[in-house]
């Protein structure tokens, strides 16, 4: 008897493989097969907004693979990614093969190991219409909106452009936070700090000044600084009250999909689709020495905080035989997500709790072993006890003033024994006691100025969004990569900046369309897709309440607003154009900014817009400049391209290698190393 298991990917088909053995055909589908025509909206309003799917131009030939392996075997088995996208890919695969929607021919994997591939063919099921359902509601809904939308903006813009639904409300985030930076009112204030001295014990801390007479103490200016300076001078620093006491902390919950990403960004400087495309890998199977092919965490998109009780048993075994019994709390550590959490999956955690780091590492490329390490650690630390510290907070007497400062040490490392950070950034203090007067060795005061909110990273958007119940996990991804690459919003480093263009998009939605592309309503909408998912609201139910508002306000829009209104204005620049003389200007276009002739239509030379950097070419000496991918990504490359090829991630410096007198370039990362491209001369440079 053969059965047929159709997965989205060849590298989980390989892994699957391993687990099921003969009588078991596995094929990938690669990705959907059919969904809504390019060309044109593909929703038939009229008939209560009925899609209209395609099979997906070019997926041909894996169709026709497909429909000859299913009419060979006995059972076909649905085995696409368990989530709503990989149940609306079963469901067209469902519609292709001609397969029975009642049969229990759909299986989830949470795990790709052989516990959860055997536990996932033992229990079939139907396809679930509900998770289709939400999945069609939203990629109708998005539809709907960027082929109603994006022939307003043709008119009111310029051609080319497009708009959606999650999209055009990220961007208003970065474009809000944008303008208070702008608005920011800077405020200058001052603190007064003391290096006292034990007399004792000899040993120095610093201690701040923090009140005057009871009161907090506010300093706004230099002289206001000198004043208090010159008031304590030579006076006597006597200790006042000194509270102890030992302070917990506990450790994190297990990844979710956000949370990873955030982590990823702020601890190995991945971007957010660099680290689900590692993650994803690390789902779908490596080869590891003890194991044979495995997937090595649990799937990856997910908003659950919720651990198998098989998943604590065992890490709590491996706390035992690899820490001291204190090292285990007294009982399983249990971590609620948010009410609006889908609860379908556990958290990111790994498979096989005893295949730490260490023992894969030599199956693992760098970022692959980077990232397991992160997901591993973080998992077996939330199930270990509390780190404790010792800590003293004192008072310092000087007249009437009051100099505080505190300190602490690690006392039990906990959970922190398993991580790689176990510093604490506060400072030891000295033994000290009440009434002991100390040895000031130096007063300094020191100006600061209050300091704007930070531009959004990719981190902390999808942090913000997450929170304002805007995307699901598979969305994150997907919403960042397309304002990027649609020049809504540019990077830089790893700040996300808005473009004039998003600015203007932004405008005209808050002008227009404020009522349904803002952040309440956008919520509103997720809750009414997780209620479809549910089987608590009809699918058609939700798309038609959004559309007869949404068309209603679009028709308004178009009624009243002129196409001068916000239009882009050229940019003039000093540069001359070398085909007629006139000068030129920069103009906007799908991929960015251009130089075109002003005398256009008649001469419609144009150039790109080239940035050079401080780099020559090491393979013929012209100038490197900086370059983006089709995903908005910073590389580099030499001005002759394509005569020459010569690209670099790295970035091109001043320095020039002492051997071979070639420029040298900077990795990226956190701790940066200068090196030359030809030889061997590296120069390490820490992040400053």
């Amino acid at each position: 008897m053969s059965k047929l298991v159709i997965v989205e990917s060849p590298a989980k088909a390989k892994t699957i493989k391993k687990y099921l053995g003969r009588g078991y055909q596995i094929v990938a589908s690669m990705g959907h097969l059919r969904d809504l025509p390019k060309s044109k909206i593909g929703v038939d309003i009229e008939n209560d907004f009925q899609p209209k799917y395609i099979n997906i131009k070019g997926k041909g030939p894996i169709i026709k693979e497909l429909k000859k392996y299913a009419s060979k075997s006995d059972m076909v088995y649905l085995a696409a990614d368990p989530d709503r996208e990989g149940e609306a890919i079963s469901w067209h695969l469902s519609y292709i093969l001609n397969l029975d929607l009642k049969q229990k021919n759909r299986i989830t994997f949470n795990e790709i190991t052989k516990t959860g591939v055997k536990q996932g063919i033992k229990n079939p099921r139907q396809i679930d219409i509900n998770l289709v359902d939400a999945q069609q509601a939203r990629r109708v809904l998005d539809r709907l909106v960027g082929y109603n939308l994006s022939p307003f903006l043709w008119k009111k813009v310029r051609p080319g452009l497009s708009a959606g639904r999650v999209q055009s409300v990220a961007v208003q985030l970065i474009v809000d936070r944008e303008n208070e930076i702008k608005n920011f009112k800077q405020k200058e204030y001052w603190t007064i700090e003391a290096n006292l001295k034990s007399k004792k014990n000899r040993k120095t801390f610093n201690a701040t000044l923090d009140k005057k007479n009871g009161k907090k103490i506010e300093i706004e200016n230099e002289k206001q600084a000198d004043e208090i300076l010159k008031d304590i001078e030579n006076e006597k620093f006597i200790v006042g009250k000194i509270k102890k006491s030992v302070r917990k902390k506990s450790p994190s919950p297990p990844f979710s999909t956000s949370t990873l990403q955030q982590e990823a960004s702020s601890k190995l400087n991945f971007t957010a689709a660099k680290t689900m495309q590692i993650a994803q890998q690390l789902y779908e199977g490596v080869n590891t020495k003890k194991h044979g092919m495995i997937g090595l965490i649990t799937y990856m998109r997910t908003d659950s905080l919720r651990i198998s009780n098989e998943a604590l048993a065992a890490a709590k075994e491996y706390i035992l035989k690899n820490f001291d019994e204190e090292y285990l709390p007294k009982s399983f550590r249990i971590y609620k997500g948010k009410s609006s959490a889908q609860d379908g999956h556990e958290a990111i955690r790994p498979t096989v709790i005893d295949l730490s780091p260490v023992e894969v590492k030599d199956c693992l490329n760098s970022d692959q072993f980077k990232l397991y390490k992160l997901i591993w650690s973080r998992f077996i630390a939330s199930q270990m006890q509390d780190a404790k510290y010792n800590t003293a907070s004192v008072e310092i007497n000087c007249k009437e003033y009051l100099f505080k400062t505190s300190g602490s040490s690690l006392k039990f490392p906990g959970f922190l024994a398993v991580l790689d950070d176990k510093k604490d950034e506060n400072q030891t203090l000295p033994e000290l006691e009440e009434k002991e007067e100390l040895e000031p060795k130096k007063i300094e005061k020191a100006q600061h100025f209050t300091q704007p909110p930070p531009r959004y990273t990719e981190a902390s958007l999808t942090k913000t969004l997450e929170d304002l119940g805007i995307g699901r996990p598979s969305t994150y991804v997907p919403t960042i990569t397309t304002i990027v690459a649609r020049n809504y919003v540019e990077r830089e480093k790893k700040a996300l900046k808005p473009t004039e263009l998003g600015e203007t998009i932004t405008t005209i939605m808050k002008e227009n369309f404020s009522n349904v592309i803002n952040v309440s309503f956008t919520a509103k909408i997720e809750e009414d897709f997780d209620r479809v998912a549910d089987g608590k609201l009809k699918w058609k139910d939700s798309i038609r309440e959004f559309y007869n508002d949404f068309y209603k306000t679009l028709k308004e829009a178009e009624k009243n607003t002129s196409s001068d209104d916000y239009r882009l204005k050229d940019e003039e620049t000093d540069e001359i154009c070398d085909v007629c003389g006139k000068p030129m200007v920069i103009k906007h276009g799908r991929f960015g900014k251009f130089l075109a002739c002003s005398g256009y239509p008649e001469c419609k030379n144009t150039k790109k817009i080239l940035i050079y950097t401080e780099g020559i070419c090491p393979n013929c000496n012209a100038r490197i400049i900086e370059k983006k991918s089709t995903k908005g990504r910073i590389f580099y490359g030499c001005e002759k391209y394509p005569k020459c090829k010569f690209v670099s991630w790295d970035e091109p410096v001043s320095q020039i290698c002492p051997k071979c007198k070639n420029t040298m370039f900077k990795k990226k990362g956190r701790t940066k190393k200068t090196y030359c491209i030809i030889c061997d001369v590296k120069e390490d440079e820490k992040t400053k």
